[in-house]
Formats: C-alpha cells, sequence, structure tokens
C-alpha cells in the first residue's frame, strides 16, 4: 500500500512537471510569435542574464527545500557578498582575492542559518527571516549607500557579454555546468536519496541511519555559497556592487522553485520542474516589460504564481489520488 501511494505521488509530481513544462514552450512560441522585438538576440541575451541569478539559487534552493527546509536570506546574501566586493575593491585588493573571500563569506552564511536550524532546533522560517534582515543591515554597514561601478573589464566582459555570434551569456556555460552536477547529486546519488528520505520524514530518515543535521547543513552552506557567488555575478552583470542589491530576489527564487512542482513541505520535485518554473517566470517577466506593464504589476504576477505554485501540485495530486481510487475500485455485481 505504501508503494503504491509512493507511486502515485511522483505520477503527480511529474504531470506537474510537465505541465510547467508545457505552459514554458507555449510562452516561448507565442512570445516569438507575437511580441514585438522577443525574438532578437539582444532581448533573448538580456532575458537569460537576469534570469540566471534566479536560476542560480534555485539550484541548491530545491536540494533545500526538498528536505522539508528553506531559506528566505538569499537575496540579503547576495546583496552582502556584492557589497563586501565593492568595498574590498574601493580597498585595493585584487578582484582574484576578493572573488574567493566573498564565496567564503556566503559559506559562513549558509553555516550561520543551518547551525541556528540543525544545532538549536529553530525553523528555518524564523530563522531566515532574522538572517535575512541582519546580513542587509551588514551589507549597509560595509559599503553604505556608495555605488561600486569601476571593475576590471574582462570581468565585466564576463558577466554581462555573451559567446560570440549568439545570444548566450558566457555565465550561462559555467551555469550549465552546476546544473548538470545538481541533478546528477539530487536525482542520481544516495545523498540525493536521502534528502528526498529527509523531507518525506525526518524521524523515519534519521532511523534508517541517515545524518539528518549534517545534510541539511551542508545544504545550508551550498545554498550559503551559490547566493554569494550569485552575487559576484550580479556586481558584474549590472556593473555595480550596492547593498541593496537582489533586494526581493528570495521571493521570486522561491516562486520559481515552488511554481516548477517542488512541494513546500518536503520529499517531492525535480530540478527539472525547478528549472522550467524558473524560466517560465522568467520570459513571463520579460513578456510583460516588452508590454510595457508596469513593476508593481509583475510583483503582484509573481505573487499570484506563488500561490499557484503552493496549490497546483497538491490538486494535481489530489486528482491523480482520486483517480487512482476510482481505478482500484471493484466493478458493480452483475456489470460483467
Amino acid at each position: 500500500m505504501a508503494d503504491t501511494s509512493r507511486i502515485h505521488r511522483l505520477r503527480g509530481s511529474v504531470r506537474w512537471d510537465t505541465v510547467v513544462g508545457a505552459l514554458l514552450l507555449v510562452l516561448l512560441v507565442c512570445s516569438f510569435s507575437f511580441v514585438d522585438h522577443f525574438g532578437n538576440a539582444l532581448n533573448l541575451s538580456f532575458l537569460i542574464g537576469n534570469t540566471l541569478p534566479i536560476a542560480m539559487i534555485a539550484l541548491p534552493m530545491t536540494m533545500l527545500v526538498v528536505a522539508g527546509e528553506i531559506d528566505l536570506s538569499v537575496g540579503s546574501t547576495v546583496g552582502l557578498s556584492g557589497a563586501v566586493m565593492g568595498a574590498l575593491w574601493n580597498a585595493g585588493m585584487a578582484i582574484e582575492t576578493i572573488i574567493p573571500l566573498c564565496l567564503l563569506l556566503g559559506a559562513v552564511c549558509g553555516l550561520v542559518n543551518g547551525v541556528l536550524v540543525t544545532r538549536l532546533g529553530l525553523p528555518s522560517l524564523a530563522v531566515t527571516i532574522g538572517t535575512m534582515a541582519a546580513y542587509r543591515g551588514v551589507a549597509q554597514i560595509v559599503l553604505g549607500a556608495n555605488s561600486v561601478t569601476d571593475f576590471p573589464q574582462r570581468y565585466l566582459d564576463f558577466g554581462s557579454g555573451r559567446v560570440a555570434g549568439t545570444f548566450i551569456p558566457y555565465a550561462a556555460l559555467p551555469w550549465a555546468v552546476l546544473l548538470v552536477i545538481a541533478v546528477v547529486v539530487l536525482h542520481a546519488t544516495p545523498a540525493g536519496r536521502s534528502l528526498f528520505a529527509v523531507g518525506a520524514s525526518e524521524e523515519a530518515a534519521r532511523f534508517t541511519g541517515i545524518r539528518v543535521k549534517r545534510l541539511k547543513l551542508s545544504m545550508f552552506v551550498a545554498t550559503g555559497l551559490m547566493s554569494s557567488l550569485t552575487g559576484v555575478f550580479w556586481a558584474l552583470h549590472y556593473a555595480s556592487a550596492r547593498y541593496d542589491n537582489a533586494t526581493g530576489l528570495e521571493l521570486t527564487v522561491i516562486a520559481a522553485v515552488l511554481l516548477g512542482g517542488v512541494d513546500f513541505d518536503g520529499g517531492r520535485g525535480t530540478l527539472g520542474g525547478a528549472v522550467a518554473g524558473v524560466f517560465l517566470l522568467g520570459a513571463l517577466q520579460n513578456v510583460m516589460s516588452l508590454l510595457n506593464v508596469s513593476a508593481q504589476s509583475q510583483i503582484v504576477v509573481t505573487g499570484v504564481l506563488l500561490v499557484i505554485s503552493v496549490l497546483g501540485p497538491r490538486v494535481a495530486r489530489r486528482i491523480a489520488a482520486a483517480r487512482a481510487r476510482r481505478g482500484s475500485l471493484p466493478a458493480p455485481a452483475g456489470s460483467a
């Protein structure tokens, strides 16, 4: 019975992933056909470049949510990483030294979140709301209201440039490598299976020998590390390091991940669905900008999608379960 129930849940998840992928395909086809300038190389490059910060953080965030946790401090970690990068550059430090230090800072931010959640037993939602404010405050102390823009040109070219003759940003290439690694880890390794087990039932996972606290701690560190890498990319892509970089990014990342079918309660989801959700949201925002939809209206759409992303997979699973129950009912006597 337990195996049958699990199959039904997985089928519901797959169907939702398929729906999101189909919606992305429909949106792209309609946008290429009916939205002026959507299909030109410059706009496609902007679309991918502006979506990459969401796509980068979505990789570890998907794993974290699958394990039943969440990190709302990612946007502030992006801003803190950019602020430290700008401050150290103003102080005369070499960019080759600054970037590893920023990555280390992000890992420490994730470690703080992870320790508070796994060692003190605090809920990740409350913890990361607190660190979201704290990290943003530290970023403002570090850089103030200043904006640093004079980074080395070769790094700015990597952040905003594209592969010659294409619309593909340079930064999309290393992200694609990280995506492949993340997919393999989550869907083809014991560590990935452990994440699903922890999200489904932490107590049962612990009884099977899974190091639950260590696993969750590592995912918080990975999320902080990727957030700081995103902060470096953000500063180079937009040629600006400010303390308020990526304000509100956490909402967009979580909306995209949940839209892709990752269950907020943990234990269900795929990276393929999460990535489809990321680019569906990114393409939709790009289309709305081309159609001169106001920024406030775009925020409303993001909020509506967040609600749909929570309800959609649950409704799909309930429909699948209802169909399965109907299919398993015995035929009425004499119906043969």
